[in-house]
């Protein structure tokens, strides 16, 4: 906006210094070639006066001598001709005289005046046809008599360069102080614009609370007033959404913290219950188990919300400790019974060790390695290995692979999202739609990154990095990741 108001005013004061130019210039030339037409004129009428109708050639060069002698002066070149006559003085060729001048002057009862440039000194060129009235009424005749002048005008050439060099200096001065005054006034009109992008910045940075001063009444006034009145709406909504948000959460806390203790009972109880199902009749033990089942499901749901909430109130800690993150993940399948289901591309035992939470690394793990054997295909991979970044930072990476049929570009976006789930048909599966979450969650807690993608040949990738500390690790040949 400074540049544009700044070429406003070049612009302004240029057109401003060429429009005054060209109309001092046309003034100064317009007078003088109306005061010479002038003063040629009169002194033409007063020689034709006496000059016969049909001149000789001695009374063509004294009429030629009586116009030159009355304006001696002037610096004028004069020459009359009269059909094959011609007289000139002083005695030059008259080369200034155009063709097109000559034509016209012979048809027309007007002084024909042109302005030519010769050898850089510029010259008036005037024609004059020499009339006579016959008698009243009736319309003067020529006589064939043509008077020619030529006049230099370095007079008003110097008077044209001196205009030049005066607006030139007007110009600069013009220009100098239009550009001032478009910078003050730009600025004028950008401080309360920077104020208001210094602003829309902290509000996105989370500062609700920002105001802008607001003064006078023009637009940005009223602009700054509607983003005070919308910074107050927005302040207001995000704090009402804030409460409502912490109050679902501690809703939530205190749910799952009341269904606990009532849930473990009923664990226990169906837990003897079980014992005895085989015992007795098809539909009795039928119910049983489906209580049982409901029952364990129900528990492990109020598990990840209390988890969940822990994570929200910011009361999850980590229990770290050095171990092997290979033996950690042969630990995790094999209390679930899944080594005979996952395909396992581990380091050598003693290689890749680290600081870890070894709680939430088995959630980490039992709740990739679970997910691709529910909702993909066979054969479901577990590969660990080490990434090294550019910086020299090392990573411990964690990557669990399916051949299913992996997941659509809309579930991309919300894989880590609590309680989301991918189609329809698993809205009423087993899963509670928060391990994921849970996952990502445990992941950021030990400083890590976790994605999800697409196999090109088929199925979905879920990859997690941890910080590895390398002055932990047994040794340095891990088996490394691509």
């Amino acid at each position: 906006m400074v540049t544009a108001f700044a070429l406003v005013a070049v612009v302004s004061a240029l057109s401003t210094g060429a429009l005054a130019f060209r109309e001092a210039r046309t003034g100064v030339l317009q007078q003088s070639q109306d005061s010479v037409i002038r003063q040629f004129r009169t002194s033409v009428d007063v020689v034709a006066a006496h000059t016969p109708l049909t001149p000789s050639q001695f009374q063509l060069q004294a009429a030629v001598n009586e116009v030159l002698q009355a304006n001696q002066a002037q610096g004028w070149r004069v020459m009359a001709t009269y059909g094959s006559l011609r007289a000139s003085a002083p005695i030059e060729d008259f080369d200034k005289l155009g063709p097109e001048l000559r034509r016209s002057v012979r048809t027309r009862r007007a002084a024909v005046f042109q302005r030519v440039n010769v050898g850089g000194r510029p010259y008036l060129v005037v024609g004059l046809p020499v009339t006579y009235d016959s008698g009243e009424g009736t319309e003067a005749r020529l006589t064939g008599l043509v008077m020619y002048l030529v006049v230099p005008q370095d007079t008003e050439q110097a008077y044209v360069q001196a205009i030049v060099s005066a607006i030139e200096h007007a110009t600069l001065v013009a220009l100098g102080l239009a550009v001032v005054l478009a910078l003050l006034a730009a600025s004028g009109v950008l401080r309360p614009v920077r104020e208001l992008r210094r602003a829309t910045r902290r509000m996105a940075e989370g500062h609700l609370d920002v105001r802008l001063t607001v003064n006078g009444s023009d637009e940005l006034a009223d602009l700054s007033r509607s983003f005070n009145d919308t910074a107050v709406a927005l302040e207001r909504s995000v704090a009402e959404l804030r409460r409502l948000e912490a109050q679902a959460r501690r809703f939530v806390a205190d749910v799952s913290h009341e269904l606990r203790t009532p849930l473990a009972a009923m664990s226990a109880v169906t837990d003897v219950l079980d014992e005895d199902a085989a015992h007795l009749d098809r539909e009795t033990g039928d119910a049983l188990r489906l209580i049982s089942k409901g029952t364990s499901r129900l528990s492990g749901l109020v598990e990840d919300l209390m988890e969940i909430s822990r994570f929200d109130a910011g009361a999850a800690e980590l229990n770290l400790d050095e171990m092997d993150l290979a033996e950690s993940a042969q630990r995790t399948l094999a209390s679930r019974g899944w080594l005979g289901q996952v395909e396992t591309h581990l380091p050598r035992p003693g290689v890749l060790r680290t600081r870890v939470d070894p709680r939430r690394l088995d959630v980490v793990v039992a709740n990739l390695v679970g997910n691709a054997l529910r909702h993909g295909a066979p054969p479901v991979r577990l590969t660990m290995g080490v990434r090294e970044e550019r910086a020299g930072m090392e990573w411990a990476v964690i990557e669990v692979t399916d051949c299913g049929p992996g997941m659509s570009e809309d579930a991309m976006p919300h894989i880590f999202e609590r309680f989301y789930k991918a189609s329809s048909a698993r809205t009423r599966s087993d899963s509670s739609g928060l391990g994921l979450a849970i996952t990502a969650e445990n992941v950021y807690l030990h400083g890590g990154r976790i994605s999800a993608a697409n196999v090109p040949q088929g199925g979905a990738a879920f990859t997690v990095e941890l910080p590895l500390h390398r002055d932990s690790a047994a040794g340095a040949d891990a088996a490394g990741v691509k």
